[in-house]
């Protein structure tokens, strides 16, 4: 028997702390969070583990933010009871959909003030901080100091006259409120005044040299071109001191003498919060925390979107700097935005999928979406999501490529030799080379994932199904059996082995997917488990004589409908933004009581109704007037059929002067108005009996 051989692979374990960007519980998360952020970081985390690495990922609810209060304040409770809610909400759709979170904290928990508060206070001992009285925007009718997102106005570097007093969502540009042309109080619509507070400020101007040395040359080649972009960006244009306190009442107090009333800004609270979930997770686990924080051998990478760039990039790691024991991150692979079905992704408008719908509408589904988002995600541009990519990406890769090499493969080896895996005879040069090209997939996936390129190894990981499908085609084992069953035991055993790679392989991409065929091919519990780097290493990966499971269906096919209904959702949201945005038109000009008596209104009955030829809006009616019986053209076909108007009684303005609709003379009008989505509605009288065709209506 020919046999292959494994190149061996040399890799030191190394220590890892991973942290993802901290949402904000005013509200559940969605398939934009996903994508951004969260997926990327648990693929990434995951392989780490699997390659015998030292890994915690942390990650939290960031509750201090004003959006918090502003959900509180607009549902009539309080900021506590808001992030309750929404925390547990997040928690579990993280755990729902396998984002494997080795800690997930939240900054409202007691080692988070207790670890802020000591940050805060080991700078401010250290005399890293500048104090100075400063003019805040001020809302006198509310009697308290604007925090950034109570603010909106007009951006001073694009325009954009709907941003927000901390940034510019439309040009990304992070702004002090004071920055905004125009600026108006959320809470009352005023123009806000300019009212002395003292804050402490962190003068970033003072590590801008560390900055140019650290990122602009030290990470030029190994950063992400939009990450590197941005942050040149920022220091070419010269920064400034940033205040880290706010004049509010929820949030962390400050810690310092005149702090009272006064809490640590959300920017400056939030990243800490990687640190004390990571201290909270170590003491729950009897571990030494700082070594993940403060050893110069730990690589400390950071996930986030490009709307937190400048604060993982600029703001936190200057007050690590300016700490003076903690690591820098060796990475930020920020990924840009990701957008639904050609708009962007917005919370307030209902334009998203959220995760826990999603759940309810595609059960035991999580890895579809995963997969899907991974295919797609906005690496180094905004990129889209649609739901028929989603519907063709599930149906034509994952059921028809990766499900059905799985699929043939079960089925056929428990046809042919009952679930046992055969022992091979010798093997060609065919299958020789498939053993060494599945061998390679392990490094190949890992060059992708270690330089965050989650596309592109996502896709080689189904390259590995495709090599699968195509060597059972081109080997066609069902007619090989026929003549030479010794070829065809070579066949389902190479077969197996491509099965048994593909299990270990697709974990950090499709967890949920990955322990259902381990336990299909009975490895999950057994000495035959395979590490990321047995597939390469190892000689066999599944043994002859081993006894694997019946088929099950790894994915199952979406259908039209299933998507329609998706789309009709999403129809639904624009129609009621369109609604809801629809201008109510201004009063007309004043007019006298005795204008008004010039009008004849009188209540009328449809007696006939018939469209139009040749118009899409216009109806012929017959309506008794109680005066008479005359023909008026109303344009409300696309609104109602003629069978649904007749016998209905309307509102007639009888006295118009009469006029020609296409040849036909209109003798008067019939009062109507519109819903926000636009259907016409008839102004109706009472529909009782006792009020008569002809009356008048004053």
């Amino acid at each position: 028997m020919r046999t292959f051989t494994a190149s061996k692979q040399n890799i030191m374990s190394k220590r890892y702390t991973i942290t993802t960007a901290l949402p904000y519980t005013n509200g559940p998360i969605h398939i934009g969070h996903l994508a951004g952020v969260y997926v990327p970081a648990d693929i990434y985390a995951r392989y780490l583990r699997l390659t015998g690495n030292d890994v915690v990922l942390i990650g939290g609810s960031d509750e201090h933010g004003v959006p918090i209060t502003i959900k509180a304040k607009n549902e009539g409770v309080t900021p506590q009871d808001i992030v309750d809610k929404y925390h547990a909400i997040i928690k579990k759709s993280f755990e729902d959909f396998g984002i494997s979170f080795d800690n997930y904290s939240r900054t409202s928990a007691p080692i988070h003030h207790k670890t802020a508060s000591e940050f805060f206070k080991t700078l401010n001992e250290k005399g890293e901080f500048i104090e100075e009285i400063t003019e805040q925007l001020y809302d006198a009718e509310a009697n308290q100091f604007l925090a950034d997102r109570f603010v909106t106005g007009t951006c001073p570097k694009c325009g954009n006259e709907e941003a927000y007093g901390d940034q510019c969502e439309k040009c990304g540009t992070s702004l002090n409120a004071t920055d905004l042309i125009n600026p108006k109080s959320t809470l009352t619509g005023n123009t806000p005044t300019l009212k002395e507070t003292k804050h402490w400020f962190l003068p970033l101007n003072k590590h801008e040299d560390f900055l140019k040395k650290w990122i602009l040359e030290g990470h030029k080649k190994d950063w992400k071109p939009n990450v590197y972009g941005q942050v040149k960006s920022w220091i070419d244009d010269g920064l400034r001191p940033r205040a880290v306190t706010r004049d509010l009442d929820w949030g962390i107090p400050v810690p310092a003498e005149g702090g009272e009333g006064k809490v640590l800004y959300v920017w400056f609270d939030a990243p800490i919060g990687y640190i004390s979930s990571t201290i909270e997770w170590a003491e729950r686990e009897g571990k030494d925390w700082e070594p993940y924080w403060k050893d110069e051998n730990t690589k400390l990478i950071h996930f986030i979107g490009k709307d937190n760039i400048v604060f993982h990039c600029i703001i936190f790691p200057s007050m690590l700097k300016a700490e003076g024991s903690y690591i820098l991150p060796e990475n930020v692979p920020a990924n840009e935005f990701l957008n639904l079905e050609g708009n962007k992704l917005s919370t307030s408008k209902n334009w998203a999928v959220w995760l826990p719908e999603y759940l309810e509408e595609f059960p035991d589904q999580q890895d579809v979406l995963r997969y899907v988002l991974t295919a797609n995600a906005p690496e180094t541009k905004d990129n889209d999501f649609t739901w028929k990519d989603f519907q063709a990406r599930n149906n034509n890769e994952l059921v028809a490529i990766f499900g059905n090499f799985i699929n043939r493969v079960v089925v056929l080896t428990n046809k042919y030799y009952d679930g046992v895996v055969p022992e091979p005879s010798d093997f060609t040069d065919v299958d020789l080379e498939t053993l060494a090209a599945v061998k390679a997939y392990p490094n190949v996936i890992a060059s992708s994932i270690e330089r965050y390129r989650f596309r592109e190894a996502g896709q080689e990981l189904m390259n590995l199904a495709r090599l699968g499908n195509k060597y059972l085609a081109d080997a066609e084992p069902w007619k090989v059996i026929k003549e030479d069953e010794a070829r065809t035991k070579t066949i389902m055993y190479v077969a197996l082995q491509i099965a048994s790679a593909l299990a270990t392989l697709s974990e950090p991409f499709l967890p949920f997917t990955s322990t259902k065929l381990k336990g299909i091919l009975n490895v999950s519990s057994s000495a035959v488990e395979n590490s990321w780097n047995d597939v390469s290493e190892k000689e066999v990966l599944l043994p002859a004589n081993h006894q694997i499971g019946k088929a099950e269906l790894l994915f199952s096919k979406i259908e039209d409908k299933t998507i329609q209904e998706q789309l009709n959702k999403l129809e639904a949201s624009k129609k009621a933004n369109e609604a809801a945005n629809k201008a109510i038109e201004p009063q007309k000009d004043t007019i006298t009581f005795e204008d008004f008596t010039k009008l004849d209104i009188r209540v009328g009955t449809i007696l006939e109704a018939e469209k139009m030829p040749k118009t899409k809006k216009l109806l012929v009616l017959k309506v008794d007037t109680g005066i008479d019986t005359r023909t008026i053209v109303s344009g409300i076909a696309e609104s109602f059929s003629p069978e649904e108007v007749v016998g209905k009684k309307v509102t007639v303005l009888v006295n118009l002067a009469p006029r020609k609709l296409r040849g036909v003379e209109s003798q008067g009008m019939i009062l109507m108005t519109e819903t926000p989505e636009g259907k016409l509605v008839f102004v109706n009288p009472d529909e009782s009996d006792d009020v008569k065709a002809g009356s008048q209506i004053s």
